[in-house]
């Protein structure tokens, strides 16, 4: 509860203590984050009032690109409502969500949103879980993304039979379904932990029950 970090002083207000997010001191922390430390800091570098680094590399650039300073300021527990994280969070969504199936990915499409070859699941955790944490969760377009996380996340270790189609015959990213390590091919590590932790963000309640079957599962 110390005053020297305000963002772990906010998520023991409200994760320990489990005080709501609107209580009068959570707060006041709440403020103190927008003005002091890191999160000021990261903001004061934002370009253009919507994106950091250069606007096409908002995952290539690490990790100073728009997805990275997202996802710092996310944990950080910078309030969504700030009109330049609420910018960055719509250009994120233009830039990157894949129109046709809801997932993020690393680069844009030609004809808009994100390029639908490019799909990631380790993005698409971190974007989802950041702009729930943002206050996004009743937005349709991250509904789009918890259900992707739903319908084609998978949590094996290489030996359950490879489903076909699209994304897991992609030749651009086979790394997120084929990982290659100690002589075994299985889901990526890392998209694992960042699905579960997008799930783990919808309060308890929110919860339907294909995202309950999926947190078990993983």
């Amino acid at each position: 509860m110390e005053k020297d970090n305000q963002s772990v002083r906010y998520f023991t207000l409200t994760d320990i203590l489990e005080r709501p997010g609107d209580e009068h001191d959570a707060r006041g922390v709440k403020k103190e984050i927008m003005k002091v430390g890191v999160a000021p800091k990261i903001l004061t570098r934002q370009q253009n009032g919507r994106n950091w680094g250069r606007p096409e590399s908002f995952h290539a650039d690490k990790y100073g690109g728009t997805v990275w300073q997202l996802i710092v300021l996310a944990e950080l527990g910078a309030d969504g409502r700030d009109e330049r994280i609420k910018k960055a969070c719509d250009f994120i969504l233009k830039k990157s969500q894949d129109l046709e199936s809801g997932g993020f990915s690393a680069s844009e499409s030609e004809t808009g949103g994100g390029s639908h070859d490019g799909v990631l699941s380790c993005l698409t955790g971190n974007m989802v879980r950041s702009l729930i944490r943002f206050g996004h969760l009743k937005d349709p377009r991250i509904q789009r993304g918890i259900n992707w996380i739903v319908k084609y996340q998978r949590f094996d270790d290489g030996t359950d039979e490879e489903p076909e189609g699209w994304p897991y015959d992609r030749q651009g990213h086979p790394h997120c379904w084929r990982y290659a390590h100690a002589q075994s091919i299985h889901t990526c590590h890392v998209g694992v932990v960042k699905a579960l932790k997008a799930l783990a963000e919808i309060p308890i309640n929110n919860r339907s029950r294909s995202v309950i079957n999926t947190i078990e599962n993983g």
